[in-house]
């Protein structure tokens, strides 16, 4: 039994997230699974390291799939790369060790959010990035960033279903920076809830605005309430940069 690793790129514009939908075919996950199955003429299943929401990208995502096939890593690469759709590519397959899990394995995750703060729009990144019109205070940005460092109890700054599971995460860095235009906050942490890192964008947006108060911020994630978050960012602006193992 070989297992194979994939790193994985797509625009995630017109799918409904990574993961398989019962109702769906439309999903990142499910696009592979499809093309791999016809591969190996039997279903197989993959398992992906992050679970991206409906229109989010992916610079790096991995994967994970079992098969009693013979194919070479370039085969395989080959073989997906010819028929999955131009928005999504499979850049490295690699044989691992057959106990090598993405999801379980993976130690830390980064990513990153695109903002084009300018007053006019950018057609060309108008796909890939949150417009926001309004000048952001950036050293307000930064400042907020830091209550969010850390482990903390997220309930507040998820939509997450599940209450039987921990909404623990812990953030070991925000990075802000300004780039020619584009606000550029890389997020990293061992793990993210669902619409966890949109949310945290959000709220840091509504401080570089002049909103919210900085320092309201450890109150509403001590209160594990919903309701005390503001926006969230778009999605369009959200990639999955990079996953450490």
């Amino acid at each position: 039994m070989n297992n194979y690793k994939l790193t994985i790129q797509y625009d995630g514009g017109r799918y409904q997230g990574w993961q398989r939908l019962g109702n769906s075919e439309n999903t990142i996950q499910g696009k592979i699974e499809s093309v791999l199955t016809e591969m190996v003429g039997e279903p197989v299943e993959i398992i992906g390291c992050s679970r991206t929401d409906s229109g989010v990208h992916a610079l790096s995502q991995i994967a994970n799939f079992k098969s009693d096939t013979n194919m070479t890593e370039a085969e395989v690469m080959n073989y997906l790369n010819r028929y999955l759709p131009r928005d999504i590519s499979i850049v490295e397959v690699t044989l691992v060790p057959e106990r090598f899990h993405a999801r379980y394995n993976a130690k830390d995750k980064t990513y990153l959010y695109k903002i084009w703060n300018e007053q006019y729009t950018n057609p060309f990144m108008r796909k890939y990035s949150m417009h926001v019109d309004q000048n952001l205070n950036i050293t307000s940005m930064k400042e907020a960033s830091r209550y969010f460092i850390g482990s903390h109890d997220f309930t507040a700054y998820s939509n997450a279903k599940s209450k039987k599971k921990s909404m623990v995460r812990e953030i070991y860095s925000i990075h802000i920076e300004d780039n020619a235009g584009f606000i550029e906050i890389r997020v990293r942490g061992n793990g993210f809830l669902y619409n966890m890192v949109r949310k945290i964008v959000g709220t840091l947006i509504e401080v570089g605005l002049d909103e919210i108060d900085a320092k309201n911020i450890p109150g509403i994630i001590e209160s594990k309430e919903r309701v005390q978050t503001g926006r969230m960012a778009d999605p369009a602006g959200l990639y999955l940069e990079n996953v450490e193992f």
